[in-house]
């Protein structure tokens, strides 16, 4: 695994993928790298226009890349619906889930459309709902991987089921650690399930360290203590294109293993190059996990 790069994906001509948030930052990277590499790749966001202009920057790049772009809202689980309809009638088999999209510690609390807290909604709630209404698509895949993007942020995490939606009190940071926490969870949770079950779907986390995106910007805001940092203190982060491979390693890796969780090798995790990532304690507590995972398919009106 030392110094693994996108050099390292295999190649192939064959393999579909899906990547949630994939018109710019570390899911444009995971895009970008994986239709060069022979997959091909629908990319996802709320924008067409987005992805009319990512899809023009990855051909000028490759002009043969297979890509392709679907909408979809991860805050609306009628949009999630919408699509994953869509996808099982066209009947292909998922080879490769990304759900890397997320929001990022909006000043004030905001809620999507069907009134869960927007950070839990669209990190985990909507990722939970689109994994589970593309199950059977991915079931038909002899080699799925399910891959969900979590942060460092998670550490300092706690899943609050007295107050899951952050109604009695609002703090930004918490919110987005809880929804980041409850990413992870569900990557570990999803293994054991396939396991349980016989799904054939491998399932692992991975996260970016603290990466150059536009999400600290288009949530907390530029004039933010951190969006200013990620503005005028760009050193301190690390370019998408390194922060996506810890993403890129669990997707493609022969090495990459079920139920792990990938990161940056440096500086507490903060930089560097693909590596085992340690769980937090609270990540490990399997029973908060299956309390989640069942209040998580109450929530988004889905049943694995």
């Amino acid at each position: 695994m030392e110094k693994w790069t996108t050099s390292n994906i295999p190649q192939r001509n064959e393999g579909l993928a899906v990547i949630t948030g994939s018109t710019e930052g570390i899911g444009f990277e995971d895009a970008l790298a994986l239709s060069s590499a022979g997959w091909n790749v629908i990319m996802m966001g709320r924008s067409p226009q987005k992805g009319a202009e990512s899809i023009a920057k990855i051909h000028q790049i490759n002009p043969k890349a297979k890509v392709s772009f679907e909408k979809i809202d991860l805050a609306d689980l009628s949009s999630i619906k919408a699509f994953a309809s869509k996808m099982i009638s066209k009947g292909q088999a998922i080879d490769l889930l990304i759900n890397n999209a997320g929001v990022m510690t909006p000043p004030k609390r905001l809620e999507t459309a069907d009134g869960f807290e927007l950070q839990f909604g669209t990190n985990h709630i909507g990722h939970f709902a689109l994994t589970a209404r593309l199950l059977p698509l991915l079931r038909k895949s002899p080699d799925a991987r399910v891959v969900t993007v979590s942060s460092i942020a998670n550490r300092e995490g706690i899943i609050n089921f007295n107050d899951l939606q952050s109604k009695s009190s609002y703090a930004p940071g918490k919110a987005y650690s809880q929804a980041k926490l409850a990413n992870l969870m569900f990557a570990l949770e999803l293994q054991r399930q396939s396991e349980k079950h016989g799904w054939g779907i491998v399932s692992m986390a991975a996260h970016p360290g603290v990466s150059r995106t536009n999400l600290l910007i288009t949530g907390a805001g530029r004039w933010s203590t951190a969006g200013m940092a990620r503005t005028f203190l760009p050193f301190l982060f690390q370019p998408s294109a390194q922060g996506a491979l810890p993403t890129l390693y669990a997707a493609t890796s022969p090495e990459a293993k079920g139920g792990m969780y990938y990161g940056p090798n440096k500086m507490i995790e903060t930089r560097g190059f693909p590596s085992v990532a340690k769980i937090p304690a609270q990540a490990e507590d399997v029973n908060v996990s299956l309390r989640l995972w069942e209040i998580s398919q109450e929530l988004a009106k889905v049943e694995f």
